[in-house]
Parts: structure tokens; C-alpha cells; sequence
């Protein structure tokens, strides 16, 4: 596409207000080949050259040299850098020379592992491999298949929920998988991350255990997007040492990426257009000049209303049109997303607007455009999301809208933030206790645990084994650890993309039906009285909820607004585990206790965010454990606010709000993974005090690191708040959307001073 002339039409139309922040032009890039160490056997090597996959590039040929050397390899390349091959190779050269031999695929979703189970049968099938040798295993294989897949089956492709649930706890019916296992494939590394991926990490290390059981000890190729840590990820992944491949070789076709700025549409309180009206309409630009588009919402919600507002658009300009565009998300049937997909990749469909469900590898054609709805949380996913447009070797266009939020606009500004930085860390914990406990349980229904397990599991478990037995849920007999017989089958009760086990039920009144269920650990923010909870583009409005039955009572509505719960926060230091100095004061590491309650309601018109109503609520606090970072204010800075007569309350209240949401570009994780807590007397340290903390119980290193880069932060931070054209303070600088204080008191000029202070140079 001629993307010059596309910009060139974009800021001719009379809704142009100077939108266009920043254009990245990145080059066309040209292929970077290499040879093996040793050709392929000569089936596979005959069958990569039929399909155009020879020769390999560069980073192709060593992951696949390092996989062949017994090596564990993660990849970390950009999208659409052929990441398939560099374990496909591998393991179907392992299926064609080794007797036996299996391998073990896990993609984050099931339609990811459906897409490649088509994409292999493409490529392999029938020369190399024959129909049932190759096969996917998930909540949506017949029944009648799968004892024929555990039979049969030399490639399984699954996800980590049913590894965890169906396979681990059944071993005895997978032994001879376990006991051939060579190579197991772990896709879209960077998406196991937090709870999810520390879950992740704990399923593997059982799964790795049970492999010692059957004797086999396999390999572990993983791929990832570019990330600031592959190879530290994929060991805490995965608990053995890895090679690293980053060297990308790939073509590439170049890509204008323009970042997009709605205009001000309130000077005094720096108020911006709706972020979501600017997609719609730069979609509506591009289905009608007929570019292949993808546009990502970051909820639902949105999703849908994006879509419908584009239609209504579409529908002034041609009739013909509106049924060139589709929604896709979680919530559809399997078989409508992989009818949209086909239809994507076909050609029938022009755009889709979609939730990050179609982030992932989604075999969808090669598109021309993409439109970020608001940056996506981290510069990986937004790299992911961009990449899904130019695939091939034809240039493409991508836009970030920013939305009105500290770290959004911080990029509109300094865009060598995004296009000039190492890529964020991908943080797992495997040894938080609330779910290293969890699983600890599952491996000792599947194996009793016993002192090896320290191998696996690592240093803390002999403390968390320690308070199982404590507990009664796990009983010593001859050194080993067996599960109480009170307990059946402990996996079923555990959900791996979560951290609490307990779930709420949501009923539709109309219906008398179950909708779904939530997790306890927000459910009060979510589900509360009054609150407007969205289901496959549904509004539902909650009537009531019954915290003994653990179960909310909706029914639908025709609301045109959405909720925004409002929480108000305490916080206790447990322990100081690390201090350090810096210019002017001390920073501490620490497990704390957070007392968190939701005390009311906003409601939100649709599109405009505009408050329309708020109502209050009485609903018991909630605790949990968790790791924060907290830091000392200097006395002479503390002076100075004095001095000039500024709100000393109002300056921390809004630098923690200021820092909570510049911290995720420093860690992999989205701003409602954090929370903050601001006084001016903490009854801990007897000081003012400003804490930031992991939303969740045991904490999962995000603390951690901002305890390790604090100065960067406070300099980011800084950065975001003196340079944000509003006067007192915006929702693009110190404001918070989950505020439990209604964002009062702030105070942007004494928040400045702060963080001036605290990166002075050192005073003796």
C-alpha cells in the first residue's frame, strides 16, 4: 500500500486536529540466511524445500543447531519471523530418525494450537507423518478421540490448562507419551507472565518430575516476543538453563508506525477526544479504501462498540461495505472465531475489530494495517499487535492511539521511549507460595513428593511442605509426602490463569440460568450491587449479591453506560527483606498485608467516559499478603513544599498515581496489576510514605523490580508530570481511574517537587 498517500488523505479531513504525534519509519529489511552445522535428514530437508522454506535464516539454523547440540533453546524474535520452524525441524527430524520419539506442544489458547495443527498438516502430512500422529488435546476433543490420541498420537498440541488438568493427574494413561517425550514446545512465552505464567512455570516442573518417573528427559525449545529477559524467562519458566536466539533474520517489508494523539477538546483540564471514536474512524478510513485492516480493543466492550460505530460509518458511505467488517473475541462459539479467521485470511473480510485474541499467531493472511486502541500494556504486545500487519514483504501502517492516561501520553511525547528501549521484563514467580502450595498439592495426587523434589521445585519447598503437613493436607510416611485422603483430585479446584481458587457465580435473573463466574479476588470490584457486567457484548445490570452463597443476580439492560468501582486501600509492613540508599533517602523492599475496600461506584457514558452518576456501597474489606516497595521523603524536600505553600498530601498522592502508572514500562504487566498507598503518617515507620505494591496475594516481581530501577522510575515519572500541558492535573498525568479518594486531594506542582528531591544529587 501507498502509506504516504494514505496520511496524506488522513490529514486532509476535516476531523484532522493535528492527531498525528509521531511517524517511526522503519526500513524494509533484507534476508539474512545461514547453513547447518549438519543437513536435515533427507525426507524433511526435500519437504521444507517443496514449501519455499529453504534456505533458513539466520536465527532459524542456530536454534536449530542448538536444539540438535541437546541444548534448550528460546527464541525471541520478532512476529512473523518463521519461530514455527525453528521447532518444527527438530521434532519432526526427531519423529522421523528416533524410534518412538514424541514431542509436546503448548500454546497459550485453543484456536492458537488448531491453527498450527492445520498448519503442520499442511506441511507434513502425508509424506512425513500420517493422520493421528498428530493430533491436538483440549477441552474440545471428542471424548471418542482421545483415548485414540493417548494411544497414537507422536505430536500433541494442548495448553497448559489441560496439561495441568487432564494429563499430569492421568500420567498413568500418558506413560508412554511420558516415557518417549523428546522435545516439549512452549509458544507465545512472553504471554506466560504473572499469575498465569508463575502457574505455568509450577505446571512444568511437575510435568518435568513425572518425565524422571517414565526416564525420559526432554528438551524445551521455547518462542517468545522480543522481551528485555528471554533467557532469564525461559529458565524461571521452566527451571533449566537456556541458549538464547535474538538474532533475527527474517525479511521484512517496513512499516510507517504513526503514533496518534486525540485532540484536546478542554484546554484547562487537558481532556482529549474519546481514544475509541478515533479508532473507529480510522477504521472506517481504511475498510473504505478497501486496506485489510485489524483493529484491537483492549476489552469486550469495546470491541463491540467500536465495531458497531464503524458499521453505522460504513453504512453512509456503502451498504456493500458493512458486511466487509467483523467483531471477534473471547465469548464467541470456536466456530464462529475460526469462521471469522478463514474469513480474514480469504480475502471475504476487509477488517476486524478485535480483543488481543487475535495477538497471537493466528494464521489471518497478510494485512495491511493495524489500529492500537490505547497502548496494550507493554511494548512486546504492542509490538505483537502492530506486527499482525506486514507480514509478508510488502510495506504496512500501524497506529497507537494514545488514551489519557500517564503512560500513553508519556510515549506521545517521547516516542524514543517506545521505538528506542529494550523491551520490557516478563516477570514470573513460581515460588509464590499461594501457588507453589496449590501445586504442590497436584504433585503429590500424582507422585508422593519426597527430598528430590527440591530439584524441581526448588529451595522453598521444603517451607511450603513443611506447612501442608502443618495443615493436614499432606502426611509424611517413610520420607515421603502423600496427599491427605480428604482431598480428591486437587487440580480440578485450581484455576491457573488466577490466583484464587474461589470462584462467584453470576446468575441471569431473566433466565434462571448460570452466565458464567468470576474470581473471588474481584469480584467486589466487578460484580457488585448495582455494577453493569458485560457477557458476549451483553449488558447485564447486578441486582444483588449474596456473599454467603457467593453469587451475583443480574439481568439484562439497555444501559448505555458502563461501572467503575472505587477502592480505598490500608497497608501494614510484615518485614523489610532489602534496603538501599539513594540521593537523599532510603527505598525498602518488603512483604506488607493490604487491606483493600470497595467503597462505591462510578457510572460512565459510553464513548464520551463521561461521569454520569456516582453511588456508594458497603461491602467488607478484603486482605491478602503481598511484596511492595516503599520509599523515605527528605526532610529538606518537605521543606521546600512548606515553603511554597504547597498540598503535601495532595504531592504524594499524586506522584504514586503518577509512578503506578509509569511502572509497567519497566515490567511486564498492566497498571491494574499494581496498586499504591499514600500518607502522611504511616503508623509502621512513623513518616510520610509512599508504597507501591503487587495487586496480588505472595506478589508476583513487579515491586521487585521497581525496587531494582527506582531512580528510572522516578525520572519517568517526573518526565510525564512536568511535561503534561494540563494546569492542575489530568487523567495523562496524576489522575487515577480507580482512585477510592475520587482523586483528592492532588497536588501536580508539589508532586514535581517530590520527585525533584528524591533525584538530586546525594547531600552529606
Amino acid at each position: 500500500m501507498d502509506t504516504s498517500a494514505f496520511l496524506r488523505h488522513l490529514a486532509a479531513q476535516p476531523t484532522y486536529s493535528a492527531q498525528i504525534a509521531h511517524i517511526e519509519h522503519i526500513p524494509r529489511r533484507e534476508a539474512k540466511c545461514a547453513q547447518l552445522d549438519q543437513p536435515l535428514v533427507a525426507s524433511l530437508q526435500d519437504c521444507l524445500s517443496e514449501h519455499g522454506l529453504l534456505p533458513l535464516y539466520t536465527h532459524q539454523a542456530e536454534a536449530i543447531n542448538y536444539a540438535r547440540q541437546g541444548r534448550n533453546v528460546m527464541v525471541a524474535t520478532s512476529s512473523a519471523s518463521g519461530k514455527t520452524l525453528c521447532y518444527n525441524a527438530p521434532v519432526m527430524e526427531a519423529i522421523l530418525t528416533e524410534r518412538g520419539s514424541c514431542a509436546l506442544y503448548l500454546f497459550p489458547t485453543k484456536a492458537l494450537a488448531q491453527d498450527q495443527l492445520r498448519g503442520l498438516r499442511e506441511l507434513f502430512y502425508p509424506d512425513l507423518f500420517q493422520i493421528g500422529e498428530v493430533a491436538t488435546f483440549d477441552g474440545d476433543t471428542p471424548q471418542v478421540e482421545r483415548a485414540e490420541t493417548r494411544k497414537r498420537a507422536r505430536v500433541i498440541l494442548t495448553n497448559p490448562d489441560m496439561l495441568h488438568i487432564g494429563i499430569l493427574p492421568n500420567h498413568q494413561q500418558w506413560s508412554r507419551l511420558l516415557r518417549h517425550l523428546r522435545y516439549v514446545v512452549v509458544d507465545e512465552a512472553h504471554t506466560y507472565r504473572g499469575v498465569f505464567g508463575s502457574h505455568v512455570a509450577c505446571v512444568i516442573r511437575r510435568l518435568r518430575r513425572l518425565c524422571q518417573l517414565y526416564g525420559s528427559n526432554p528438551q524445551f525449545i521455547c518462542c517468545s516476543a522480543t522481551i528485555a529477559n528471554p533467557g532469564e524467562h525461559a529458565e524461571r519458566l521452566v527451571g533449566l538453563p537456556f541458549k538464547v536466539v535474538d538474532n533475527d533474520g527474517s525479511p521484512y517489508g517496513g512499516k510507517e508506525f504513526v503514533f496518534w494523539n486525540p485532540p484536546i477538546i478542554d484546554e484547562a483540564k487537558s481532556v482529549r477526544r474519546s481514544a475509541n471514536s478515533e479508532a473507529a474512524n480510522l477504521f472506517t478510513e481504511l475498510v473504505s479504501h478497501n486496506i485489510r485492516s485489524l483493529t484491537f480493543a483492549r476489552t469486550r466492550r469495546l470491541t463491540e462498540l467500536i465495531y458497531n460505530y464503524t458499521r453505522r460509518r460504513l453504512a453512509e458511505i456503502s451498504s456493500a461495505l458493512t458486511k466487509k467488517i467483523k467483531a471477534y473475541r473471547a465469548g464467541y462459539l470456536p466456530e464462529e472465531r475460526r469462521q471469522i479467521e478463514q474469513e480474514l485470511f480469504g480475502g471475504q473480510l476487509l477488517g476486524v475489530v478485535a480483543t488481543s485474541a487475535l495477538e497471537l499467531g493466528i494464521d489471518i493472511g497478510d494485512l495491511e494495517a493495524t489500529v492500537l486502541t490505547g497502548y496494550p500494556g507493554s511494548i512486546a504486545s504492542a509490538w505483537q499487535q502492530a506486527g499482525r500487519s506486514g507480514r509478508g514483504r510488502d510495506k504496512s501502517i500501524s497506529f497507537l492511539i494514545a488514551l489519557d492516561n500517564p503512560l500513553d501520553q508519556y510515549f506521545m511525547r517521547h516516542p524514543d521511549s517506545f521505538f528506542g528501549k529494550s523491551f520490557e521484563n516478563a516477570l514470573v514467580n513460581p515460588d509464590n507460595p499461594y501457588i507453589l502450595r496449590t501445586h504442590l498439592l497436584c504433585a503429590a495426587w500424582e507422585l508422593p513428593l519426597s527430598s528430590d523434589d527440591e530439584k524441581v521445585f526448588g529451595s522453598a519447598l521444603n517451607w511450603e511442605r513443611t506447612g501442608l503437613e502443618r495443615q493436614g493436607l499432606l502426611r509424611q510416611r517413610r520420607g515421603k509426602w502423600y496427599l491427605s485422603p480428604a482431598i480428591a483430585y486437587p487440580a480440578q479446584g485450581i484455576n491457573i490463569r488466577s490466583i484464587s481458587g474461589e470462584n462467584f457465580t453470576i446468575i441471569d435473573t431473566s433466565t434462571g440460568s448460570l452466565l458464567e463466574t468470576i474470581e473471588a479476588s474481584v469480584a467486589f470490584s466487578q460484580i457488585h450491587p448495582g455494577a453493569i457486567y458485560l457477557h458476549q457484548g451483553e449488558s447485564y445490570l447486578v441486582n444483588e449479591l449474596d456473599l454467603a452463597d457467593r453469587t451475583a443476580y443480574a439481568m439484562p439492560t439497555p444501559a448505555t453506560y458502563y461501572t467503575q468501582a472505587k477502592e480505598i486501600t490500608d497497608l501494614h509492613i510484615v518485614r523489610v527483606v532489602r534496603d538501599k540508599s539513594c540521593p537523599q533517602t532510603r527505598v525498602y523492599l518488603g512483604e506488607v498485608e493490604v487491606t483493600t475496600r470497595v467503597v462505591g461506584f462510578k457510572k460512565k457514558a459510553q464513548f464520551t467516559e463521561e461521569i454520569i452518576g456516582e453511588e456508594f456501597l458497603d461491602l467488607p474489606p478484603q486482605h491478602f499478603p503481598t511484596v511492595a516497595l516503599w520509599f523515605d521523603l527528605p526532610p529538606e524536600v518537605v521543606a521546600r513544599l512548606v515553603d511554597a505553600q504547597l498540598d503535601f498530601a495532595g504531592g504524594l498522592h499524586a506522584a504514586e498515581h503518577a509512578a503506578i502508572g509509569i511502572l509497567p514500562l519497566f515490567a511486564l504487566c498492566d497498571r491494574n496489576d499494581i496498586g499504591g498507598v499514600s500518607t502522611l503518617f504511616h503508623p509502621d515507620t512513623g513518616r510520610a510514605q509512599i508504597f507501591i505494591y503487587d495487586a496480588y496475594p505472595g506478589g508476583i516481581g513487579i515491586a521487585e523490580k521497581g525496587f531494582d530501577l527506582v531512580e528510572e522510575l522516578w525520572q519517568t515519572t517526573l518526565k510525564a508530570i512536568a511535561e503534561c500541558p494540563c494546569q492542575e492535573g489530568c487523567p495523562s498525568c496524576i489522575q487515577s481511574p480507580k482512585c477510592g479518594n475520587n482523586n483528592k486531594p492532588l497536588d501536580k506542582k508539589a508532586a514535581q517537587l517530590l520527585l525533584e528531591g528524591l533525584l538530586s544529587k546525594r547531600i552529606d
